[in-house]
């Protein structure tokens, strides 16, 4: 799969926008980052706002309706969440639900899956949040029901945590969805991702990625899996300013704001973006993301912490990574 270049877009707090007009702003992103040269468009499978990035009580949508929606008003960009927590989706009604989404937007879902990690969350809506292992065999689980059912396979499976019977799934995706796994855990996702995986999406720090690739490469030797045909991204935090000293000053803004803000409490948490964000004028920032695909990766996903919302400042961001890419 070519995955070059992704944006996720982590709020919908659109300065001065009315509930209702929500949809219209998302859709703009959207569109913006679909004619600057994004390949996929991501928003995050959450009930409520995560405490890094806001307050509790911002606008959270639920993604697969959003995504529909946005699927209707798009025409290139894939579209996924990143990532859907696999405690919150039956796995045989989310292989439903992304194959929809695959048919109304001619071709271009992509499962975008993980684990889960924010237990206030769980808390609050309801949802059981059992161990680290055990969500990972709940993961091992909901993939291979997933994929079973994308393939157009009468899907039976008796697993641990997961059962399914003779699911069918009428109709069939326009094309089988390519399956993205978040994380960068050694133990546990990235044997997953080695796997069962078509996207990686590496959620660490830059220092961090050439051994997770080689942890990869390794998983795949020991499953007879083509390393090369899993794409590798990572997760990037940017902020790009007319200046060096502008995009510090936007950082800067967007950390003051944080410590301001709730608690960052939830289990797994990063507690140092640091290290995964780029910060500088266009020169600053195209050479690190060459500097990342130097490392191995096929691409990468940015977060544009705030400018996401500017559709500007969006085109201007997706003309200075694009021309950073082989």
């Amino acid at each position: 799969m070519n995955l070059r270049l992704g944006l996720q877009l982590t709020s919908f707090s659109y300065p001065g926008t009315p509930p209702a007009s929500l949809f219209e702003r998302v859709v703009e992103t959207a569109r913006t980052a679909e004619q600057a040269g994004f390949d996929l468009f991501a928003v995050m499978d959450h009930l409520m706002q995560l405490p890094v990035q806001g307050a509790p009580d911002e606008p959270m949508m639920e993604p697969y309706t959003l995504l529909g929606g946005v699927a209707a008003r798009t025409a290139r960009i894939q579209l996924s969440t990143l990532v859907t927590g696999v405690t919150y989706h039956n796995p045989a009604r989310l292989a439903k639900t992304v194959t929809a989404l695959d048919i109304v937007s001619g071709g271009r879902a992509l499962l975008g899956i993980g684990a889960a990690w924010y237990d206030e969350e769980h808390r609050r809506y309801g949802y059981s949040f059992p161990s680290v292992r055990e969500r990972f065999a709940w993961l091992d689980e909901a993939l291979q029901i997933c994929r079973s059912m994308f393939e157009g396979k009468s899907t039976s499976f008796s697993g641990e945590h997961f059962s399914v019977a003779d699911a069918l799934n009428e109709p069939q995706p326009v094309h089988v969805p390519p399956i993205l796994i978040g994380g960068a855990g050694e133990q546990r996702t990235i044997p997953l991702a080695a796997k069962h995986a078509d996207v990686l999406n590496l959620n660490c720090g830059f220092p961090d990625v050439p051994r997770k690739l080689e942890v990869l490469r390794e998983k795949c030797a020991e499953l007879g899996r083509d390393y090369d045909a899993i794409n590798k991204n990572v997760l990037a935090v940017v902020f790009l300013g007319r200046t060096n000293e502008e995009a510090v000053a936007k950082r800067d803004a967007v950390l003051v704001r944080q410590r301001s803000g709730p608690a960052a409490t939830g289990a797994g948490l990063p507690a140092a973006l640091g290290s995964r964000m780029i910060v500088g004028d266009a020169d600053t920032v195209g050479e690190k993301i060459s500097g990342l695909i130097d490392l191995g990766l096929d691409g990468v996903i940015v977060n544009l912490a705030g400018d996401s919302h500017n559709p500007e400042r969006l085109a201007h961001a997706g003309e200075v990574l694009r021309a950073a890419l082989p």
